[in-house]
């Protein structure tokens, strides 16, 4: 007799609990923009030299938003400064699966160790580079803030996929917390 998955609710329950700062109440006025960039891998630069120290580039994670204007900013109480994000802030380095087919739950961690139960308040996406044909696999993390799923993640993720009826048409994703996300064709998905 095998037990069956958690729910969702258990394992979100289950997530680390850090307190972020309400960045989103914030209204500081912009105090122009700061050397500062996030690359594709995730690593922080500031004046082109990256940011070395862990705890700070976790702390700077964790006062980071996304505008309506498309910019990120890090934001306090008394200060807006600009930066750049040449995709997307975060890369989910890990996943772990709780059960599988319709009953699946998929978390995910963060290079900066956020933790995310992917479902309907944190979606998958897959962009598609229509040059090469290579897929680009995101999760929400917070607050519009996204993790790019690192490649080895994303294999995992393909591995456990499946084919859905989606509005008429086969569609090859994963199911999480209840919510089926369209991931690509396998051999798309898979290609390297």
């Amino acid at each position: 007799m095998t037990a069956s998955p958690p729910d969702p609710m258990t394992i979100a329950a289950r997530l680390p609990k850090g307190k972020l700062p309400p960045v989103h109440k914030w209204n500081p006025p912009f105090c122009g923009d700061l050397d500062m960039r996030i690359a594709r891998d995730g690593t922080w630069y500031y004046l082109g030299s990256p940011i070395g120290r862990r705890p700070m580039v976790k702390l700077f994670s964790t006062v980071l938003r996304h505008d309506d204007d498309g910019r990120y900013y890090l934001v306090t109480p008394v200060e807006k400064i600009g930066i750049t994000v040449d995709d997307v802030p975060f890369v989910a380095v890990e996943m772990t699966a709780h059960g599988g087919g319709r009953a699946q739950v998929l978390t995910f961690r963060t290079h900066v160790d956020d933790e995310v139960m992917a479902g309907p308040a944190h979606p998958i996406r897959v962009e598609t580079d229509p040059a090469t044909g290579e897929p680009s696999p995101y999760v929400l993390v917070r607050d519009r803030l996204e993790a790019l799923i690192a490649r080895p993640v994303f294999y995992d993720l393909v591995e456990r996929g499946e084919t859905h009826d989606v509005d008429g048409v086969e569609t090859f994703g994963v199911w999480s917390a209840g919510a089926f996300f369209p991931i690509g064709s396998l051999d798309g998905a898979a290609d390297d």
